[in-house]
């Protein structure tokens, strides 16, 4: 049986999230605050169970400096 293709985008965007926060040295805290989205909810899209919003991606995506949509790749 294959894999939903949304559940796949949700894992490569959990993955990249981690790698970018990994990068800067930062916690979900660290980022929640240069970020302005809420602790929680960074918690939740790390682990695949949330998916966040145009809008909060963009604001993560801003204060990491890195992109995390996976595209079509995925």
């Amino acid at each position: 049986m294959e894999e939903h293709h949304g559940a796949r985008v949700a894992q490569a965007l959990a993955l990249r999230l981690q790698t970018a926060i990994t990068e800067k040295g930062w916690s979900a805290a660290e980022l929640a605050r240069r970020s302005g989205v809420a602790r929680y909810t960074i918690a939740k899209a790390l682990a695949g169970e949330a998916w966040p919003d145009l809008l909060t991606i963009a604001n993560l995506e801003k204060a990491l400096e890195a992109d995390l949509w996976p595209g079509r790749e995925v």
